[in-house]
């Protein structure tokens, strides 16, 4: 049995075994280069997307901070809010706000509803979340 004499001595080290650790390092920092490269792809492309009855309307990037009024044609409204990656419907003339009172979304397929208007704001393109499901 070896006794343990300290740091490595690389000049002991087989030829093999640097081949081995060189490798393992290449493929840890192509790795961590792919998952940075995948994560910030799907932060910049992350859009908000709205639907009114069903029919597209409007594309927006959620890493451009915008406001839109999204009219309808009965007169009714919702403004959208994109601020710091995440939308949110701020005001709406619908007669309940739960729309409102939603908390702003920014991961894929979460979505705002607002039912009288038939209006949705759905995420496309965003990271997933980090939970599958959440109680109130």
């Amino acid at each position: 049995m070896e006794e343990f004499t300290g740091p490595v001595d690389l000049n002991s080290m087989k030829k093999n075994d640097v081949i081995l650790i060189g490798v393992i390092l290449i493929l840890a920092l192509a790795a961590f280069g792919g998952i940075s490269w995948y994560s910030e792809k799907n932060t910049k492309e992350a859009e908000a997307v709205v639907y009114v009855d069903g029919e597209e309307q409007e594309r927006y990037p959620l890493n451009q901070d915008t406001s839109v009024r999204v009219s309808l044609e009965d007169g009714n409204y919702n403004l959208l809010e994109i601020k710091d990656g995440q939308a949110d419907i701020t005001e709406a003339s619908c007669p309940d706000k739960v729309c409102v009172d939603h908390r702003p979304v920014k991961n894929q397929g979460e979505s705002l509803v607002c039912l009288p208007h038939k209006v949705v704001v759905e995420i496309e393109n965003g990271e997933e979340a980090k939970i599958d499901g959440a109680t109130h």
